[in-house]
Order: C-alpha cells, then sequence, then structure tokens
C-alpha cells in the first residue's frame, strides 16, 4: 500500500472536516452564534496566569486548578504514539485505541434530536506545544507540509521522542470540525453551558482525566495572541498529518484538572484518582 492510498484511509478513519448535511434538530434552544462567529461566556481566563481556571460547572460558577498529567500518562501516551508512527511507516493501519482518540463526555443541554443533555463523541486529541515553542514548531511545520509524508512522519516522531523540549503537559487539544451556524455537534452545545468534561482512552493501562474545555473560534477578534497561535498551531499539525484543508477549524483547549488511573486488574488502579 503506497502512503497516497494509506493517507486517504487515514482520512477516513479520522475525520476530513467535511461538510455534514444541516437539518432542524442538530440545534438546542439556545443560539451561539453572531455574525458566523461564537464566544463561549461560561470560561474565565483571567486568573489562566496562576494556574487557575474560573468556569460555570454544574451550574455555578467555581474556580479550578490546572495540574500537569502524571509521568505514567505521558509514559503511556507518548510510547502509543511513536508506535503507531511506526505502524504507519510499515504501512500497517493505526489502532483506534490509544491517545489519538479520546472518548469526551459531556453534559449541559439537550439538542432537540433528544431528550438527553449527556453526549459522548470520540475526539482526536494530542498535545500542544508550550507558548516559548509555539512559534517555532509553527515555522517547522510550515516549512515542511508540502514533504514526502515519510519526511513528516519523521518530524513527528523528534518530536515526540523528546516531548518534555516542546510540549505543555497541562493540556490536550483537538479540533471542533463539524460545528457551524447551520449544523451543530452536540459536544458544541454542551460546552458552551457546561465546560467541565470527562475523556476517556480505550487501552490498558487505562487513563481517565477531567477538564475545563476552551473553544475558540479563528474569527474572534477577541482571541489572545496566544490563543490565536494554538488556534493555527491545531490546525496546522491537523493539515500536516491529513492534507490541507481550506478553512481554519474552532480550535479545542482540554486543561488538565483531575487524572484517574481507570486500568483493569490493578488493586491501585481500579479508578483511583492520580493527580492531584
Amino acid at each position: 500500500m503506497d502512503f497516497k492510498l494509506f493517507f486517504f484511509l487515514l482520512v477516513l478513519l479520522f475525520g476530513s472536516g467535511g461538510v455534514l448535511l444541516a437539518g432542524s434538530l442538530e440545534h438546542s434552544e439556545s443560539d451561539f452564534w453572531e455574525n458566523g462567529v461564537f464566544r463561549q461566556t461560561c470560561v474565565d481566563m483571567s486568573k489562566y496566569s496562576d494556574g487557575i481556571i474560573k468556569a460555570e460547572v454544574e451550574g455555578e460558577w467555581q474556580e479550578f486548578e490546572i495540574h500537569e498529567f502524571p509521568k505514567a500518562f505521558l509514559n503511556w501516551n507518548f510510547e502509543r504514539r511513536l508506535e503507531m508512527l511506526d505502524n504507519i511507516k510499515n504501512h500497517q493501519p493505526p489502532s483506534l485505541s490509544g491517545p489519538h482518540n479520546g472518548a469526551v463526555a459531556s453534559h449541559g443541554t439537550v439538542r432537540k434530536d433528544s431528550k438527553y443533555s449527556i453526549n459522548n463523541a470520540v475526539k482526536g486529541m494530542g498535545f500542544v506545544p508550550r507558548a516559548e515553542k509555539l512559534d517555532g514548531i509553527i515555522s517547522l511545520l510550515k516549512a515542511k507540509i508540502d514533504e514526502d509524508f515519510g519526511v513528516k512522519l519523521g518530524i513527528l516522531e523528534s518530536l515526540y521522542t523528546n516531548p518534555e523540549e516542546t510540549f505543555d503537559f497541562t493540556k490536550q487539544v483537538s479540533l471542533e470540525l463539524y460545528s457551524t451556524p447551520e449544523f451543530e455537534t452536540h459536544t458544541f452545545l454542551n460546552l458552551m453551558v457546561d465546560p467541565g468534561v470527562s475523556v476517556v482512552f480505550l487501552d490498558v493501562p487505562s487513563f481517565e482525566f477531567r477538564a475545563i474545555v476552551q473553544m475558540l473560534h479563528p474569527d474572534d477578534p477577541e482571541l489572545t495572541g496566544y490563543e490565536k497561535k494554538v488556534v493555527e498551531y491545531i490546525n496546522l499539525v491537523h493539515s500536516f498529518f491529513h492534507g490541507e484543508f481550506e478553512k481554519q477549524f474552532i480550535g479545542v483547549i482540554y486543561h488538565v484538572i483531575e487524572v484517574f488511573d481507570n486500568s483493569p486488574g490493578k488493586r491501585e488502579a481500579l479508578g483511583k484518582r492520580i493527580t492531584p
């Protein structure tokens, strides 16, 4: 199987950012959009420099302390990412288990096609560089985006081999590929009301983390300089792997609040909180 065909299969597996057919049911009773842009008002980043996020969770405003992922999570995550790249280089299909696919459980508001506010959706996830590293990594990815796919895999491999030199261990990031004023995912609607989520990965060891989720529209004029760079990076690394897209998608940051070890068969695990 050549890289072009393999890349096409990856797009089918992990999402192409294509347009979904809009309907009258894929919305809530609230309208969150103005001139094609939304702003998430249930998250307050004013104390972020102190390691605190204020958010409206479970119906009340609370303060949440941001934490780093523990070493056990990081070792598992980057080992599995390197295994995935090695499988791809050897023309083997990537596993659907592991750190790329996080099952995000959210709640907050009812979409018109359901009686429930609770929702679960698998999201492609990854790490974002630390603030002081963002410019350099963005420049690297832009310079190499038209290279052979094998070259690009080598760049990702180098980043995952020494992750402590580059990445911010207090976050996971993703894209909200499909939500627009015409079609809204249930995850999007929930996060506009309650940004508290639980994310679980199918693997052994098995980890769960709980997060406050910040959604950033790329056309929001009030994004900070850092937030703009994060949105650019998430879109760029997505294009770096899957191919270039005509638009920038909504950036999503999962700020780590708690981490649990849900590994089966381990007396010391079984859902025990390991951070903080």
